[in-house]
């Protein structure tokens, strides 16, 4: 019951309207309370905040941070975790190795050092669901949860066939309850399914996909439609179809036309963005412009960026086929995964250049999208972690938006001839302290549902990053004076001070189990696996929290 104040800081909290307003922050038990009424009410503890910049802990709602995809990347790149900073154990903390995929104990440390105290891993097949929240387990500080992989999995795409909706919706409810996920993702639907079958790939939205009576445009309606109906806090969590490829932009309109008006959220969408044709590379070129219009005139839809930084990375995703062209575009190793019948994998280093055309338009179009859309709160920062660079570049993110003089800085150095195919160098916009809130703390919190996260109003959860002012926005960002998670100051001076065990975020829908008569059945003739005691069960949890269905 003691009570913390954080007194006269600046404070930045978009959610109530506090745009560098000058304000103590009371907390008790782990949550913000509103200030003590009778003025004679001392704090047990008080941090002397004044002078300092004052945001909600960050909240990155797309990372891929755990599960078997994870731990095969850290697997592939051992010349990495020789090279790159090791974080050595303490009275406080585990050893961990760092590089563009950390280990368990370093990733939560790191998103802690950075300010930021929730974050979502974007791709996870539910016969994985055990081993993530193994790795959750091990993953300190900050809360997290996991979006199951529903785009390729064959009872779903068995129900579309069938038009049986509220078996699908069903299942939906009884995957999400099993695995204790948050959210429905798909990726490239039915195109992984067409790899796994015959090592192609579905390009636009109405191929048929192979051995199934159902298109792409027909996962995304049916389960954007679903996700609605159930009521989830998080939309249908959509990575579309033709990643990376010249000319998507098209297929990536067509995917905003298909939810016909339902909630969606696009993710990684500079991916998504490309013109041109695939089959001639000097015609790449940007085409944010078209889609943020669309983005910008239809309420329905929310995206993450996805934002390309230059240097070593990996590029790991649910999208096998994609896998196995980056494999084949660089030459390096490649990994290529099957999950039976739920989804696929693929994993291949990579190296994004300042000096290639290709990579410096990718860089430049992620960029367009936090500067071309209207509505920052339509918008939250990612680089996709680690598919366009490591969480670890947030900071410069923030810093290239907040200053022109910087973009122009890396514009001056990269091929001359991306300045025809982008609008980048006409921008001249310069995101506010209180945008970055938005874009990195209460948009993603909002798009998600938490109502205790991304904000410091009253009953939110405790999570606060305290800045030191400097010119250097880059620098700023990187070192937060104070970390406070749940109400605990968890990094201090860039010092992991406490390392507490963050919760999991899951939902729980009600389901019909009379309108799944044979999903045992269907389970154990189709998988190797038994399905007997398939559902996760409270004994491989540690602290979760139920988060409610909209409504």
């Amino acid at each position: 019951m003691a009570l913390f104040c954080i007194s006269g800081g600046t404070i930045y909290d978009p959610t109530n309207n506090l745009d560098g307003v000058v304000r103590d922050l009371w907390i008790q038990d782990g949550r913000i309370i509103a200030a003590p009424s009778d003025p004679s009410v001392k704090a047990d503890k008080t941090l002397d905040a004044t002078g300092y910049v004052i945001m909600p802990g960050g909240v990155d709602m797309h990372c891929h941070i755990a599960g078997p995809k994870v731990n095969t990347a850290r697997k592939m790149m051992p010349e990495e975790k020789r090279t790159a900073p090791m974080i050595t154990r303490t009275k406080t903390t585990r050893s961990g190795t760092t590089g563009s995929v950390p280990s368990t104990f370093a990733t939560g440390y790191l998103y802690a050092g950075l300010g930021y105290t929730t974050a979502f891993d974007a791709a996870i097949p539910p016969l994985m669901a055990r081993h993530t929240h193994e790795e959750f387990d091990d993953t300190p500080i900050i809360d997290k949860g996991f979006y199951v992989l529903m785009g390729n999995n064959h009872y779903i795409m068995r129900q579309l066939e069938k038009n049986e909706p509220e078996r699908l919706k069903a299942y939906i409810a009884w995957l999400l309850n099993s695995t204790k996920g948050y959210a429905a993702k798909i990726v490239n639907p039915g195109g992984v399914e067409v790899w796994k079958s015959g090592g192609g790939n579905s390009h636009g939205l109405d191929q048929p996909v192979d051995h199934f009576n159902v298109t792409a445009r027909q996962i995304i309606s049916g389960v954007a439609n679903a996700t609605n109906e159930l009521g989830l806090p998080h939309p249908v969590h959509i990575h579309c179809n033709d990643l990376g490829m010249p000319g998507n932009w098209a297929t990536t309109l067509e995917t905003m036309k298909a939810l016909e008006g339902r909630r969606g959220h696009l993710t990684h969408i500079q991916f998504h963005s490309y013109g041109g044709n695939k089959d001639a590379q000097e015609t790449f070129r940007s085409e944010v412009p078209q889609l943020v219009e669309y983005v910008n005139s239809h309420q329905n839809v929310t995206v993450d960026v996805g934002q390309v930084m230059f240097g070593n990375t990996a590029s790991m995703t649910g999208d096998g086929p994609l896998g196995y062209f980056l494999h084949k575009v660089y030459g390096r190793k490649w990994f290529s995964s099957d999950t039976e019948m739920e989804s696929g994998c693929g994993i291949v280093p990579i190296t994004y250049k300042d000096k290639s055309l290709v990579h410096s338009l990718q860089w430049a179009i992620g960029l367009e999208w936090y500067l071309l859309i209207n509505d920052p709160w339509r918008v939250a920062m990612s680089t996709d972690h680690p598919n366009g660079g490591s969480f670890l570049a947030y900071p410069e993110i923030i810093a290239l938006l907040m200053s022109r003089t910087k973009r122009d800085e890396v514009l001056a150095r990269v091929p001359a001839g991306l300045r025809a195919r982008c609008t980048l160098p006409d921008l001249s916009r310069e995101y506010t302290l209180n945008e970055i809130a938005i874009i990195t703390r209460a948009a993603p919190a909002r798009m998600l549902g938490l109502k205790n996260k991304g904000h410091l109003g009253p009953g939110a959860d405790a999570d606060i990053t305290i800045y030191q002012p400097n010119i250097d926005i880059q620098r700023m960002f990187e070192l937060p004076r104070y970390v406070v998670r749940a109400g605990v100051i968890v990094v201090d001076n860039g010092e992991i001070k406490e390392s507490l065990n963050g919760k999991l975020f899951h939902v729980a829908p009600d389901y019909d189990l009379a309108a799944l008569p044979d999903i045992k059945e269907w389970f154990e003739n189709n998988y190797s696996i038994q399905f007997n005691n398939y559902p996760v069960g409270d004994e491989y949890l540690h602290e979760h929290e139920v988060v409610p269905m909209r409504g």
